[in-house]
């Protein structure tokens, strides 16, 4: 049995949720995926997937395997490319992922330029809001705004992003302008899943509109449905257009590190490294344009 050949198909199989699709992806008959599994079953000795005619699902003894899997294919691939020369120029695939608008306005303008720069290197760009894990997900780079709780990761900062507070002008001359967090109280506040309004401390707000992601929340806000919570990058469009407000500013808390964050195991193949130099210094850039300098001296 190959055993390489069994994980990979086995991560086929779990990628695409069946073993017919599976066997598409692969170009390998049914009857081989199926055998191949089974083969791999009665080698370790525990059932990995739990099959129906259509479907094919990870056991709890198969989730466990199929991290190991991802793992071992990678460092064999990276084995491969550090062979092939991948490590003397920039070449091969990058999988970077980042937050949906900050992705879609800051990296994938540097990344499109990157590309044109080194056309020997492929990138597959997600843009997500969720954190995935890097080594789970098979993720080069991340980048990602707020603290980075798991230290294995190496960060390289880009600079920071501010927590604000904003409204539409014409809330506020309705609604009058709040001086202090006890004034959120007597306000409409939009809210969201992620939203913070306590600002370091007990700041309860009254919410009448609850939307799922930060350009509703926005949106809403330049319609005067009340004060919403935002990173700066989501609204400063809307602000330096007069659309919004910035409110509270001598409250925000600390701004969110943003960083560039990737496992940093080994030797750094020369692609990441050339995208890391190229990257970092066009984000910084673009972290520094974003400007609206809090003055926390306003209400």
């Amino acid at each position: 049995m190959d055993r390489l050949e069994a994980m990979s198909i086995l991560v086929a199989v779990a990628e695409t949720g069946s073993l017919s699709a599976a066997g598409r992806r692969l170009n390998l008959p049914l009857s081989s995926v199926s055998r191949k599994i089974s083969d791999l079953e009665a080698h370790l000795k525990t059932r990995l997937l739990t099959r129906t005619s259509r479907q094919a699902a990870l056991t709890d003894s198969g989730r466990a395997y199929l991290a190991a899997c991802r793992r071992i294919l990678e460092e064999v691939a990276e084995a491969e490319r550090a062979a092939a020369g991948e490590y003397a120029a920039p070449r091969g695939g990058l999988v970077i992922t980042a937050p949906i608008v900050f992705g879609r306005r800051h990296v994938l303008p540097v990344v499109l330029e990157f590309l044109a720069a080194y056309p020997e290197v492929d990138i597959r760009l997600r843009l997500i809001d969720q954190r995935v894990s890097l080594v789970e997900e098979n993720i080069d780079l991340a980048l990602r705004i707020g603290p980075l709780a798991d230290s294995s990761l190496v960060a390289l900062k880009l600079g920071t992003m501010r927590r604000v507070v904003v409204a539409s002008p014409a809330y506020l001359e309705r609604r009058g302008r709040p001086q202090t967090l006890e004034d959120l109280t007597q306000h409409d506040c939009i809210d969201r899943p992620t939203s913070l309004w306590t600002f370091g401390a007990a700041a309860p707000s009254r919410s009448r509109l609850d939307v799922n992601t930060a350009e509703a929340a926005i949106d809403a806000a330049i319609a005067g449905a009340g004060l919403a919570h935002a990173l700066l990058y989501q609204a400063v469009d809307a602000v330096r257009e007069g659309k919004l407000v910035i409110l509270l500013e001598r409250f925000e808390p600390e701004p969110w590190p943003v960083s560039l964050v990737h496992a940093g195991q080994g030797l750094l193949p020369l692609k990441l490294r050339a995208f890391l130099d190229f990257a970092a210094p066009a984000l910084r850039t673009r972290l520094a344009g974003i400007g609206l300098s809090s003055q926390k001296t306003q209400g």
